[in-house]
């Protein structure tokens, strides 16, 4: 059995809803978003319509996706809004920090975790140590998160990637785990929905994987256009965690 488990946050502990966030149509149909709520505060400044602001929102992020994270490194909310207010031309004094509040707001209001894990991690946390390592751009927002769904006390080390700079699957926020936990690098078993971050990342350093599957839609197809490593475990509930460290 390893003495470490670490889990991925979204969509692996907790559930983030993107279906649950508003509809907005902005010209390209309709999408769940917090762009329609990030709109009505940059609109009274420049008086942009919905459909440009939505317009300018993907291409900074598609800026980002190939300047940062195709090399594996973060952004946080506040340099991405910072980003787009600059390419927008708009000088707002807080306003970055109220974009940052109202889109972190949101997702905090639809990440849910379900019921039965926190029962799951307290009973594993009799058994080894617990990690959680994320993507994730806002590190407060996950540990309110954390904190709200009962799950942040059952944790040795939390590691989130904008306190890093780099993501999963970089090598360096595994190693970053076990400094967290004042162990040497090690045997582990990591946990995560993402084929590509968390068993790509997890496989190659040694790391037992497990895919947990329970938020993929078609998992056979995912796992056929995957080249990667394949997972050494494959999971449809958390739950199903306590067999495999039997």
């Amino acid at each position: 059995m390893p003495d470490v488990v670490i889990f991925d946050l979204f969509d692996t502990l907790v559930d983030l809803r993107w279906e649950d966030l508003p509809p907005v149509d902005w010209g390209e149909g309709s999408k769940h978003s917090t762009v329609g709520a990030l709109h009505e505060l940059v609109q009274p400044v420049n008086g942009m319509a919905l459909p440009a602001f939505a317009a300018a929102v993907k291409a900074a992020d598609m800026a980002f996706l190939r300047a940062r994270w195709a090399q594996d490194l973060e952004i946080t909310t506040e340099q991405r809004f910072a980003d787009l207010l600059e390419r927008l031309g708009i000088e707002a004094d807080g306003l970055v920090d109220r974009l940052t509040a109202t889109h972190t707001e949101w997702l905090s209001r639809v990440s849910i975790a379900p019921t039965h894990h926190a029962a799951v991690l307290e009973r594993l946390q009799g058994r080894c140590r617990l990690a959680l390592c994320s993507n994730y751009s806002h590190t407060p927002t996950a540990l309110r998160v954390l904190e709200r769904e009962g799950l942040l006390s059952f944790f040795d080390a939390v590691v989130v990637s904008a306190d890093l700079g780099v993501r999963k699957p970089h090598r360096r926020i595994f190693e970053r785990v076990f400094e967290a936990l004042d162990l040497p690098f090690g045997p582990a078993l990591h946990v995560g929905d993402s084929l590509l971050k968390d068993v790509a990342g997890a496989a190659p350093l040694g790391l037992e994987t497990v895919w947990i599957t329970r938020r993929i839609e078609d998992p056979d197809a995912a796992l056929a256009d995957y080249d990667g490593p394949r997972p050494d475990h494959v999971i449809a509930d958390l739950q199903e965690i306590e067999a495999l460290l039997d």
